[in-house]
């Protein structure tokens, strides 16, 4: 295991990605070699709009700003991590994890993903409020899907 004053930082690697992210007018910008990921984020910058009929790369950085068509760009959104099923509640009937609404905190349960027959609880990595569920009970998803936005 590294330890953080063992990683060497390749600050040009991080300038050619902030270039990168300038040049293409991204948000945010993420590499990753093996266990190593440098990600780079132009907040508090609003990035050109993207030309009508275009997807803009960027992720929505106001969290208040939320509407259907930008829910799941979203810098908010949480993401399916793995190829799987997606749960709601932890049991058939049973109430779920959450709902639209809720208020959230760190490390909380917000649905399990079952995948290869292993029942993954995915946590929540921030507190917030839970602004929107993309999925329904018992529905596939593929990695990178959004699944819920929490701002």
């Amino acid at each position: 295991m590294k330890l953080a004053s063992d990683i060497k930082i390749d600050q040009e690697a991080i300038r050619l990605l902030a270039n990168l992210l300038k040049e293409t007018n991204l948000g945010e910008i993420e590499y990753q070699i093996d266990s190593l990921r440098i990600r780079v984020s132009s907040v508090g910058q609003s990035p050109a709009p993207a030309p009508h009929g275009e997807i803009s790369g960027d992720k929505t950085s106001d969290p208040e700003a939320i509407s259907l068509d930008n829910m799941a760009s979203h810098v908010g959104v949480i993401e399916a991590q793995m190829v799987g099923t997606v749960y709601l509640s932890p049991g058939p009937g049973a109430e779920p994890f959450i709902s639209v609404g809720d208020t959230v905190s760190e490390g909380q349960t917000l649905f399990i993903i079952e995948a290869m027959k292993v029942m993954n609880m995915i946590k929540a990595p921030r507190s917030g409020v839970v602004k929107h569920i993309f999925v329904k009970e018992a529905q596939p998803v593929e990695y990178g899907d959004p699944i819920v936005v929490i701002v």
